[in-house]
């Protein structure tokens, strides 16, 4: 099968598309045709796989003899490594049901973005009544934090982005902020540098301060928050999309060759929403 691999960490012009082994599904593992796949920051950098990517949306073309929540012929979507493919080995408890009202491009931008906004939010213990401030409110991640943070029942969501960026905050609910006025109740921090330390001041409690790239947070009474796959997350999610709640801003769709042109977009700053690559 046809695969982006990453050959050398933090180098876009490494991923090339291959000839690679195709994938068997472990005994708790559903082996999916891949539709669409993601593409996010954590995408830049080599992990554990040889193959590029960590979201995805397709179809199941087998499973293991352990899986009991999927059936050859299941649309899904999945946070998991090695995404760039044509095909690729799930295991059971990192994949969903894909959201029924979206397509397979849209729900492939969701898995890793929106949980990792879901998971920061959920730690800062966003609830009802609650000003959240989003950092980077235009990006994959922080589109979703907007939307996300309004389904867990903040009053008002603020975010910071390019001005050019601030009329598309506003459609999705958020109010463009320059500089703040007084404390927010939430302030997550999605781009890291001066960003984290302007966190930790913008809020009541430091605690509510949540980063999801820079750990130092933690030193000043932060939270920092690693995203994790986890099939629970994706199907809240699912429901969020299907009730109309969760919208997917697409900034471009590219064919899988082209992963390293997407990932030099994605390091050029000035992505609004996702970036989606299709085999």
């Amino acid at each position: 099968m046809k695969a982006i691999t990453l050959t050398a960490q933090d180098d876009a012009g490494a991923l090339s598309l291959q000839d690679v082994p195709d994938p068997h599904p472990a005994a708790d593992e559903v082996l999916i045709e891949v539709r669409a796949a993601g593409v996010n920051p954590a995408d830049l950098s080599r992990t554990a796989s040889p193959v590029a990517g960590h979201e995805l949306a397709g179809v199941v073309v087998s499973r293991g003899p352990e899986v009991t929540s999927f059936v050859v012929g299941d649309e899904v979507y999945a946070y998991a490594e090695g995404a760039y493919a044509e095909r690729v080995a799930v295991a059971e408890r990192d994949a969903a049901h894909k959201p029924a009202g979206l397509t397979f491009v849209e729900a492939a931008a969701v898995p890793q973005g929106a949980a990792t906004a879901l998971q920061a939010l959920r730690a800062a213990g966003t609830g009802e009544g609650d000003v959240v401030l989003v950092h980077g409110a235009a990006s994959g991640a922080g589109h979703f934090a907007v939307q996300i943070a309004r389904a867990l029942g903040a009053e008002r969501v603020l975010g910071t982005a390019d001005p050019a960026d601030h009329e598309f905050l506003r459609e999705l609910g958020a109010e463009p902020v320059t500089e703040l006025t007084e404390p927010v109740d939430v302030s997550l921090d999605l781009t890291g540098g001066d960003t984290t330390a302007a966190a930790l001041r913008e809020v009541r409690d430091p605690a509510r301060a949540v980063s999801t790239v820079n750990p130092a947070i933690t030193a000043a009474g932060g939270r920092y928050v690693t995203p994790e796959p986890a099939a629970a997350d994706l199907r809240w999610l699912a429901d969020l999309a299907d009730r109309g709640l969760l919208r997917v801003a697409l900034h471009r769709e590219l064919p899988l060759a082209e992963a390293a042109d997407a990932h030099r977009l994605l390091r050029a700053g000035h992505v609004r929403g996702k970036l989606v690559l299709t085999p």
